[in-house]
C-alpha cells in the first residue's frame, strides 16, 4: 500500500510576510482566537476516518511556534487522541527562529517530531527586513543550535534566493550560514511574487523591481553548484538532501499520494476525491461549532486530468517519471496522454527520454513552471 501523509495547517504569525500567499493571520498579541482554532481543530480530528493511519504528519502554517506554549501542548495531544500514529515516520514542524523556544521545542520533540523545519530564508538583515520577516540571523543559529541541543534527528532549513537587492556574494554569505550547521535537508527557494500579496501589488505600483532573469538564474546555479559540492542531493528543483534525508511528506504531493488535512485552508487528497477547508479562521470556527464540514470544495479529476496533474507534479523531482510506473499508477501511458507535446519539448531540449525515464533538462529546472505549462 502507498504511504498516506497528514498535514496541519496552523494560521497564525506574528507578523504576515509580503510575499507569503499562504492562509495565516497576523496577531500581535492575545491568545484568544488560538484557543478557539484548538477547540475546533478538535472536532474537525474527531471527523477522520477510523482506519486513518499516516506514515508522514507535516504541521505547517502560518507559523506552529507562535502558538502559546499551553495550546501547542494541547494540540499535540489532542492527535493521538483521534490519528493512529503508531506508523509515523517522518514528522514535521515548521518553526520561525522568532517564536521557536526551550519549552516548544522539547513538546515538539517529545511528542514524536523528528524533524524540524526552520524557515531561516536569509542571514542577511537588509533582506530579511525586506522580507517582512520577524527575526535576525543571530535568532536563526540560535534556533539551529536549540534544534541541535533538543535532539530532533533531521533539520531542514529553509533559503530564499533572488530576492531584490541580494547579490551572488549575499547568496554566497547564506549558503556558508546554513553549511555551518551541516542541516540534513536544505530547501532553496526562488522568491516568487504571488498574486494577491502585498509584493504583487507593489510590482503593480512600480515600487517593487525583481532581478531580471539572468541574475535569478545566476543565482539558482550558485545554490544548485554549492549544495552538490557539500554532497546534497538535488532531488527535486528547490530541494537538497543528505542521503536519507529526502521530504517524505512533499514527495507525497509531488507523486500524486493520499494526504488528509485539518485546519483552515488545508487541502486533501483522499480516496479519489480532491477537497478543501474554508480559507478563513472565522468561517472555520462557525462551521465546527455548528457541527457542520469546514470543506468548501470538492472535486473528482477524471483519470485524464489526474493523470495529467500526476505527471506535472511528478516531473518536479530530478529523477523524473518512470513511464511503466507512471502507467500502473494512472493507467494510462504518458505519451498516449500528451505525447505530441513531450515529443516537442523533446526536440527543443526542455524534456528528456532515456530508459523509460521522462524528466526534466538542466536549462528547464529554472523555467519548470513554464515547461509543465505546456502539459496540462
Amino acid at each position: 500500500m502507498s504511504p498516506v501523509g497528514f498535514y496541519l495547517h496552523v494560521p497564525f504569525c506574528r507578523r504576515k510576510c509580503p510575499y507569503c500567499d499562504f492562509y495565516s493571520i497576523a496577531r500581535e498579541e492575545g491568545h484568544a482566537e488560538q484557543a478557539a482554532y484548538v477547540d475546533a481543530l478538535e472536532h474537525e480530528l474527531r471527523t477522520l476516518p477510523a482506519d486513518f493511519k499516516p506514515q508522514t504528519v507535516f504541521i505547517g502554517g502560518g507559523t506552529p511556534t507562535e502558538l502559546a506554549t499551553p495550546l501547542l501542548a494541547r494540540l499535540l495531544a489532542l492527535l493521538p487522541q483521534y490519528i493512529d500514529l503508531t506508523d509515523v515516520q517522518e514528522w514535521t514542524c515548521e518553526a520561525n527562529p522568532g517564536t521557536f523556544t526551550t519549552e516548544k521545542a522539547q513538546l515538539l520533540c517529545e511528542a514524536g517530531v523528528n524533524r524540524l523545519s526552520i524557515g531561516a530564508q536569509s542571514f542577511q538583515p537588509s533582506l530579511l527586513a525586506f522580507l517582512g520577516r520577524i527575526h535576525g540571523p543571530d535568532e536563526i543559529d540560535a534556533a539551529a543550535a536549540l534544534a541541535r541541543a533538543t535532539g530532533f534527528p533531521a533539520l531542514n532549513l529553509d533559503l530564499i534566493h533572488s530576492v531584490p537587492g541580494s547579490t551572488p556574494a549575499t547568496l554566497d554569505a547564506d549558503l556558508d550560514r546554513v553549511l555551518a550547521w551541516s542541516p540534513e535537508h536544505i530547501a532553496c527557494y526562488h522568491l516568487i511574487i504571488e498574486e494577491g500579496t502585498p509584493f504583487h501589488r507593489q510590482r503593480a505600483q512600480g515600487t517593487l523591481q525583481e532581478l531580471d532573469d539572468d541574475r535569478q538564474f545566476a543565482q539558482y546555479e550558485l545554490a544548485r553548484n554549492r549544495l552538490r559540492e557539500a554532497g546534497y542531493t538535488h532531488y527535486e528543483i528547490s530541494n537538497f538532501a543528505k542521503p536519507g534525508h529526502k521530504c517524505r511528506h512533499n514527495r507525497l504531493y509531488w507523486t500524486g499520494g493520499a494526504y488528509i488535512g485539518c485546519g483552515p485552508s488545508a487541502h486533501s487528497h483522499w480516496a479519489g476525491r480532491r477537497y478543501a477547508n474554508v480559507r478563513g479562521l472565522r468561517p472555520y470556527l462557525r462551521h465546527l461549532r455548528a457541527g457542520e464540514s469546514p470543506v468548501s470544495f470538492s472535486e473528482e479529476l477524471d483519470p485524464a486530468a489526474k493523470a495529467r496533474e500526476t505527471l506535472v507534479m511528478q516531473l518536479r523531482e530530478l529523477e523524473g517519471v518512470n513511464r511503466i510506473a507512471f502507467q500502473q499508477l494512472t493507467g494510462i501511458d504518458y505519451h498516449d496522454l500528451c505525447g505530441p507535446a513531450i515529443d516537442r519539448l523533446c526536440r527543443e531540449s526542455w524534456l528528456q527520454e532515456s530508459n523509460g525515464h521522462l524528466r526534466l533538462t538542466e536549462k528547464a529546472l529554472f523555467l519548470s513552471d513554464a515547461v509543465m505549462a505546456e502539459l496540462v
